[in-house]
């Protein structure tokens, strides 16, 4: 596969390379999505929180 022990490293170098680079993407990925984790869970209380106004207003309303 390799004629000499300098390619076969170079390779070996290269996908470690690679490795590394999908890890940090990875570690990267993990510590930035709980923000817009927050972001989603906030945007969904609210709305429910609207939500629940606007059926009170409704009932409300149908008492009178």
């Amino acid at each position: 596969m390799c004629n000499n022990s300098y390619s076969c490293r170079g390779t070996g170098a290269f996908l470690m390379g690679a490795v590394a680079g999908m890890a940090a993407g990875a570690a990267l990925t993990a510590t930035m999505t709980p923000s817009s984790t927050r972001q989603i869970k906030r945007a969904a209380h609210k709305a429910a929180k609207r939500v629940n106004e606007a059926v009170d207003h409704l009932a409300d309303a149908m008492d009178m």
